[in-house]
């Protein structure tokens, strides 16, 4: 059973969403918050497992408590989805660099949100829509032109290559494609790479690739 918390400040909202959810025998809304202050009380409550946010809420908003709970180890299998009424919010780049997994339109379709909720809950992140990649691009564009990390020398080239082709938004079958490898292959990269540096999932490795200079914006298109 998918554990889910929703934090929106609107009622209705918050009602449409559980409506959704509920309505699927794999999925349990567990708790609902109208802050972000609730929304870490439940979190460390109930432990679930997803937490659909919002950001912009009243008081302790979306973006701070995205971070509190995905900084805090004993929320280590808290995953964090934001919600967000346009695909272009600035305050979207800066919770995926807070570690949110991924994040969500309001006015998304039903089966879509079902879809994110499963994808996170199982521990892989909502990256893959290329409106993520345009709203990563979009902001990263904005920073100063990084120097290179000096994470990224634990990487081998092999594992370079495939965290280039992640921050571009290849899934592991389409990096197994480019570069003649297994699935299987592939996914041992991307998991290697992932705990060699040090983050939470694929949405982390996306923003550690533009941010460290590993690719650019506009890159592979």
């Amino acid at each position: 059973m998918i554990r889910v918390v929703l934090a929106d400040d609107q009622t209705l909202v918050r009602a449409g969403f559980r409506s959704i959810l509920s309505g699927e025998d794999d999925i349990e809304v567990v708790g609902e918050a109208a802050d972000g202050e609730e929304a870490v009380a439940l979190a460390h409550e109930q432990r679930p497992d997803v937490v659909l946010m919002d950001i912009r809420m009243p008081g302790t908003d979306g973006l701070e408590a995205t971070r509190r709970i995905t900084t805090d180890p004993r929320l280590a299998a808290v995953r964090v989805v934001i919600l967000t009424t346009f695909d272009m919010d600035d305050h979207v780049y800066g919770a995926l660099r807070a570690g949110a997994s991924g994040f969500l339109v309001k006015d998304t379709e039903p089966m879509e949100l079902l879809h994110g909720v499963r994808v996170v809950a199982r521990g892989d992140a909502l990256i893959a829509p290329a409106v993520t990649r345009r709203l990563i691009s979009e902001f990263a564009n904005r920073r100063k032109q990084p120097a290179p990390s000096p994470r990224l020398n634990a990487l081998t080239e092999r594992e370079r290559e495939v965290m280039g082709l992640v921050g571009a938004g290849l899934s592991n079958d389409e990096i197994a494609a480019r570069l003649v490898l297994s699935p299987a292959t592939s996914k041992t990269h991307v998991s290697r790479i992932m705990t060699k540096l040090g983050v939470r999932d694929r949405a982390q490795l996306v923003i550690l690739a533009y941010e460290s200079g590993m690719i650019t914006p506009g890159w592979m298109t």
